[in-house]
């Protein structure tokens, strides 16, 4: 039986009650560090999301993909209009596709020297590292230099990774872990990849 507006009411002002209690002992300003994984789709998409969000609160943020890169995104040409955003493409695409694993790591090499410059900007106020995770699974870039760079970050600036197949280590070290979960996808029923939707 449905919920009369009284009880309705009642029930929805104990709810604000306790949410107005968690909101009142979170007191901490700090940048955190959010890391986006698993094998559904939106990884990226949530990253980007923050972007947007960042840019909306007049910040300057700095994008670095390790991994795509051998194909035009509509985020790279939406972002690129934004002075705010510093925006590097470092990848030679997917490592099935790049198939050499010395252009790789030299590829991932060299986009964690930029973002570890991002990361040393006090002016920046969102990290984006797109893709860090697989370049970690991979072991193209060790995750003990990860953590310590994030350590040594301003104070202030959040960092937010994403990629399927996050290490335990960087889950452990990271203040806020979501984990996408494949249910079903276009593309097993045949669809490509398109505008707008993936790329």
């Amino acid at each position: 039986m449905p919920d009369t507006p009284e009880q309705h009411k009642a029930r929805m002002a104990r709810k604000k009650a306790v949410v107005d209690a968690s909101i009142a002992q979170a007191t901490i300003e700090r940048g955190v560090v959010i890391v986006n994984t698993g094998n559904g789709k939106g990884k990226s998409t949530a990253g980007f999301g923050m972007i947007a969000r960042a840019l909306g609160h007049g910040m300057k943020v700095g994008v670095v993909q390790f991994i795509k890169g051998s194909f035009s995104t509509g985020e790279e040409a939406f972002f690129r209009r934004f002075p705010e955003v510093s925006y590097h493409v470092m990848g030679e695409g997917f490592t099935w596709e790049t198939q050499d694993k010395e252009r790789d790591i030299a590829s991932a090499s060299a986009a964690w020297k930029i973002a570890c410059d991002l990361m040393q900007d006090e002016s920046i106020a969102v990290v984006l590292l797109d893709e860090l995770n697989i370049a970690l699974k991979y072991k193209y870039i060790v995750i003990n230099q990860v953590l310590e760079a994030i350590n040594r970050r301003p104070t202030q600036q959040h960092v937010v990774i994403t990629g399927r197949g996050a290490p335990d280590a960087l889950i452990e070290f990271a203040d806020t872990v979501t984990e996408m979960k494949l249910l079903k996808h276009a593309y097993h029923a045949g669809v490509k990849a398109q505008n707008g939707v993936e790329l």
